[in-house]
């Protein structure tokens, strides 16, 4: 399955399925939990287009459905910005570090998703990544290409696409 970005002119991302017929992650999961995670999806990848445009890249952050259905940011600090160099942060800690403090916490919220930047080597380019997963197992990621047109200097993103994901927060 493929899904496409529609913004209809307004900067909010709607998924749209490229082809219905092959829609079925979301007719294996309850309406709820395909709720929660297109909540996160949607909230991710606009979060961190934004970021982008504004600053040029982001951190890898979090987002958590409360069990309430309220949305919250959760974010921890590179390990070497104590340092206060302008030296690259260790973006594969901070995803770690993000993930242990998910679970550790795993009983305050229903859904989760990690946003952190990729490269996506066989397209040469670099990509949002989303990855949500729900309490009762489902998961579904998706990648967002973005890069910047060669004559405006501008951001650009291609297509959303659909992922592979596994559980990171409900395993023990």
């Amino acid at each position: 399955m493929t899904d496409s970005a529609d913004t209809r002119g307004t900067g909010d991302t709607i998924l749209q399925p490229a082809d219905p017929a092959a829609d079925s992650w979301r007719g294996s999961v309850p309406d709820s939990s395909a709720t929660d995670l297109e909540n996160l999806l949607g909230t991710g990848v606009g979060a961190a287009q934004e970021q982008l445009e504004r600053n040029g890249g982001f951190l890898p952050f979090a987002l958590v459905v409360e069990n309430d259905g309220e949305v919250r940011l959760v974010a921890v600090t590179p390990a070497d910005a104590a340092e206060d160099t302008e030296a690259d942060f260790d973006a594969d800690g901070m995803i770690s570090d993000l993930t242990e403090l998910l679970r550790q916490h795993r009983d305050e919220f229903r859904a989760a998703a990690i946003i952190c930047d990729i490269t996506l080597l066989e397209e040469d380019s670099d990509a949002i990544h989303v990855a949500a997963e729900h309490q009762d197992g489902s998961v579904f990621a998706a990648v967002l290409p973005y890069g910047a047109d060669p004559a405006t200097n501008e951001l650009e993103f291609g297509d959303l696409s659909a992922d592979t994901n596994e559980p990171t927060v409900w395993v023990d």
